[in-house]
């Protein structure tokens, strides 16, 4: 099973319909971090993703009430909102997934998963430990406001029977895998 992995959005639209078009057909599932901000964006990835969707709140999520209206109304049995966090099981893994690294964090460390996503930092990071994974993968709005700066949109396809990660990034209006591996734990 291949899981994509997406975070702030930020109501991006041309990033979100350049994955949706070009890499989501690859995954089986879709995991979004919080941050997609306006409503229609549920509504964009309802119509673009036609399988599971699991999604958690941001904190830019401010109509959480419309959200998970449309995204009821749009597919109710499967789109799922998690509020701030998810803890799902796919393919024998234990997932946990939310908007903070401060959460993500300690949920890694608890080592009751074996795969923890998170996003808000707009950074993207892998980082790997004993066969467990914690996972940011970065803005798919390509901004990185800490250092005020744009970043290649990115994200990542999680493979549960091979047990990796691998990052894509957004250049010249194409997803390319990032050369980056595993780093350290912030």
């Amino acid at each position: 099973m291949k899981i994509a992995i997406i975070s702030d959005i930020h109501d991006h639209v041309w990033n979100l319909q350049a994955f949706l078009q070009q890499k989501a057909g690859e995954a089986d599932v879709l995991l979004c971090c919080g941050d997609l901000c306006s409503p229609f964006i549920i509504s964009m990835l309802g119509k673009g993703f036609q399988k599971d969707i699991h999604v958690v709140f941001g904190n830019n999520d401010a109509d959480q009430f419309r959200i998970t209206q449309n995204a009821f109304q749009l597919a109710k049995d499967r789109l799922f909102i998690h509020s701030e966090l998810a803890e799902i099981e796919l393919d024998s893994l234990k997932i946990a997934v939310n908007h903070y690294p401060n959460i993500a964090k300690p949920l890694f460390a608890s080592g009751k998963y074996d795969l923890v996503c998170y996003g808000h930092n707009h950074q993207f990071h892998m980082f790997k430990e004993e066969g467990r994974f914690l996972l940011n993968p970065g803005p798919l709005m390509g901004y990185d406001p800490s250092h005020g700066k744009d970043v290649p949109p990115t994200f990542i396809l999680f493979d549960t029977s091979r047990k990796s990660a691998q990052g894509f990034q957004l250049i010249d209006h194409q997803f390319l895998p990032v050369q980056e591996k595993h780093g350290k734990l912030e």
